[in-house]
């Protein structure tokens, strides 16, 4: 029998769905893909060069493990002129991105039973990474009025002599909700008060509009700090999905220890990429604010749009690149013989039907909502939204 272990594990519905997506276009179907959560902007051309120059210059073999010393060094300068936090390079562990990193931290923290605390709704892997590495995920469901983000109350329900850490994710994919600095120091009282890890995912934390701010839950004081360990990379902040960098930050201890993990499992990160992304965090940050901006005026029109719709509703994100779209109002309702029992059913006719691509909220623990990323064109928004409204008009 093959292990029981790996066949638990549930492939990203997220991927399916772009996958499925790609597929239709590839057969001259005109579909717009809401689903994958990939910045449709081109990497910037000062980072392309950085690894063109690194091949030119061949820097092509090993790097230590965990990443080029001129790497770490400018992730430490980074946390600590964006975060105000204070790392050394030895805390430093850069892997290949962040989903990687979170495999890491979980082989370093977890022993079999071990619990961890992740907040619903929450990105799809979470879950899976720590059943992976003999984990169990202890899903906690926040609530809309809360705007999807855990309260002291609901962690300390959901403690138990097993729970080894808390799992937090600001800014939040799928919600785009961003924690205040008041209700993450309600999650670090609880979790120094009980010693508890807690892994702070913070890959958004350059896409906030409005008035918010990022802030990371390790710089509140240097007792959670010492608990902390710090998730980020550079593929949604400079549109590098595919150059596969991420990087963790935490205490020497825990960081020797990833690095050892990641010794047997993958040696080190593409040196290449390492370059790029060594220009990407040194260089300019032109190409972050005009991203940013261009989201925003997206996110703008989609919740605009969807408010426009009878049946459907959605709370404004605030930070990264996903609405969060309530269908609960269309459930029960049909479209020709076939009737929306949940999210799953709206996002399989809706793609059908209509050819939009949206991820159901089944794979976030958000059984009545759809998650759209605003990571495509205008045009193709403005075309979409078209789509979904009158597949909505068309339900009976």
């Amino acid at each position: 029998m093959l292990s029981r272990k790996a066949l638990s594990i549930t492939p990203s519905p997220t991927l399916a769905i772009d996958a499925k997506a790609k597929q239709l276009k590839s057969e001259g179907i005109d579909v717009i893909g809401f689903g994958a959560g990939e910045p449709d902007f081109d990497t910037p051309d000062h980072i392309k060069e950085a690894a063109i120059k690194a091949i030119a210059g061949g820097f092509t073999k090993y790097t230590p493990v965990a990443g080029s010393l001129d790497l770490q060094q400018a992730i430490c300068r980074k946390l600590l002129e964006d975060n105000g936090l204070s790392y050394q390079p030895a805390e430093i562990v850069v892997s290949n991105g962040a989903k990687h990193s979170l495999t890491n931290i979980f082989a370093a923290l977890l022993n079999p039973g071990d619990q961890v605390i992740i907040p619903a709704p929450y990105w799809v892997s979470y879950s899976e990474i720590v059943k992976l590495n003999d984990g169990v995920p202890v899903i906690v469901q926040t609530q809309k009025k809360n705007s999807f983000k855990l309260t002291r109350q609901e962690l300390l329900g959901a403690l138990t002599e097993k729970t080894k850490a808390i799992l937090i994710n600001s800014p939040n994919n799928p919600t785009g909700q961003v924690y205040t600095r008041e209700e993450l120091e309600a999650v670090a009282d609880v979790a120094v008060s009980h010693n508890l890890y807690v892994i702070s995912d913070e890959i958004y934390e350059k896409l906030i509009y409005g008035n918010f701010a990022h802030v990371s839950i390790a710089s509140l004081n240097e007792k959670i700090k010492d608990l902390t360990i710090v998730v980020n990379g550079v593929s949604k902040t400079y549109s590098m999905t595919g150059w596969r960098i991420g990087y963790t930050a935490s205490r020497r201890e825990i960081a020797q220890i990833m690095s050892s993990v990641q010794s047997h499992a993958t040696s080190n990160p593409n040196s290449i990429a390492q370059k790029a992304a060594l220009a990407a965090i040194t260089g300019s940050q032109q190409c972050v604010a005009e991203m940013r901006t261009a989201f925003a005026k997206r996110r703008d029109y989609l919740v605009q749009q969807i408010a426009s719709i009878p049946g459907l509703s959605c709370i404004e994100p605030t930070g990264a690149f996903y609405v969060l779209m309530d269908t609960s109002s269309l459930l029960g309702r049909n479209f020709l013989d076939k009737q929306l029992t949940d999210s799953a059913k709206f996002a399989e006719l809706l793609l059908e039907h209509f050819q939009v691509a949206v991820v159901p909220g089944i794979s976030f623990a958000a059984p009545t909502y759809v998650r759209l990323s605003y990571t495509v064109s205008m045009e193709q928004l403005v075309k979409g939204m078209e789509r979904i409204a009158s597949f909505v008009r068309a339900l009976s």
